[in-house]
């Protein structure tokens, strides 16, 4: 099955691919939001023109392939944009077989328990509270996320004295049964971080993400040896060597590989398989409502090591404006605080029309 051609869908924020193989048959992917029509440029540049012509069966030799023909850009721009081609492959091959995604990688469809994110520090602890306890009543959610210090804050809080507050303000709004995670994006040094894990520890926080910055892993290790809550991270990591020394030196007790920041579905997938390995949880990062969350959901129904639940953006239009109306069916739809993974083959997503004729158009092709 080669590949006849690689087209993109991009505006500021998301880049829809679309791959078609010689016999006419396409899959649909995603590469990393956020700059995407930038990342849009770099896939048409660095990775189509190793692909077209390739066999689309084999993803795995195929996205060692462009990384090595690429070597000389090890960052985050080729590997957002890795991330389409390796995604539309998986959804061509699941209809190709008349499959979901999960089938193909020892899972199977059905339900999956989510944590409702929240990715605002610009509110009030109170109304951060009441807000989680009417999602509670509303879809079901028993587990929830929120954000303490400021994002890469040098130990210095979104405003003074807020962390304090909303920690034990959610956990009295949620009570003692609901599983509470914090994220901190990288906010603290090591002493600050170990303080305020202590704290998370008195209300029961059973989560404690990036307390440091994010590229300083011995921190961060210092910070996981002290406390007895699991402190995550991983979603900035592109390179598999970084994940390597990462799980390795246990700088963490729980990793969250993002799908569309490392690559795709198949680097993803051996990320987790060190961490089972090693022993540790994986709970992936996926803080919006693009493809990224659905490519998460089959990857959890998935692999040994999964964590107990998906993380699910509760951000509506007027945070995430960009993210509706991206799909015309409800791939998210929520029911008793989680989601369904379809039986639909490949990824089960059906993009929104619309949404395709209004994004700006680009187009390789095998010659």
């Amino acid at each position: 099955m080669k590949i006849a051609s690689l087209e993109t869908f991009s505006n500021e924020f998301v880049s829809f691919v679309r791959v078609t193989a010689e016999d006419g048959s396409t899959g649909w992917g995603q590469m990393s939001t956020y700059n995407a029509d930038i990342t849009a440029l770099v896939f048409h540049r660095q990775i189509a023109p190793w692909a077209l012509g390739q066999n689309g069966d084999d993803i795995d030799s195929l996205v060692d392939l462009i990384v090595e023909r690429e070597h000389k850009f090890p960052g985050s721009y080729l590997r957002r944009a890795l991330a389409g081609l390796d995604t539309a492959l998986w959804d061509l091959k699941g209809k190709l077989h008349d499959k979901p995604v999960c089938s193909f990688i020892g899972g199977s469809p059905g339900w999956l328990r989510a944590y409702a994110s929240s990715m605002r520090r610009d509110i009030q602890p109170g109304d951060e509270a009441r807000r989680l306890a009417g999602l509670r009543e509303e879809h079901g959610f028993d587990a929830f996320k929120f954000r303490v210090a400021s994002e890469c804050g040098h130990d210095r809080d979104e405003w003074p004295g807020r962390t304090e507050a909303i920690v034990p303000a959610v956990r009295k709004a949620l009570g003692d049964d609901a599983a509470l995670l914090v994220d901190a994006n990288s906010g603290y040094s090591a002493n600050t971080a170990i303080e305020v894990g202590h704290m998370l520890e008195d209300h029961g926080i059973c989560h404690f993400e990036e307390p440091c910055p994010y590229w300083d892993l011995e921190q961060t290790k210092q910070v996981t040896d002290a406390l007895s809550l699991d402190v995550t991270g991983g979603e900035q990591n592109c390179d598999l060597s970084t994940w390597k020394q990462m799980i390795g030196m246990r700088a963490i007790n729980v990793v969250q590989p993002d799908i569309c920041y490392l690559g795709g579905l198949t680097r993803t997938m051996r990320v987790a398989k060190l961490a089972h390995e090693a022993g540790l949880v994986c709970t992936p990062h996926s803080a919006n409502l693009s493809m990224v969350t659905l490519f998460t959901m089959h990857l959890l129904k998935a692999i040994p090591n999964a964590g107990p639940y998906l993380e699910l953006s509760i951000e509506g239009p007027d945070y995430y404006p960009w993210q509706q109306q991206l799909f015309s069916n409800a791939p998210f739809a929520i029911a008793n605080g989680g989601v369904t993974v379809s039986d639909a083959p490949g990824w089960g997503a059906e993009i929104n029309p619309q949404w395709l004729e209004s994004a700006q158009y680009q187009m390789s092709a095998f010659e």
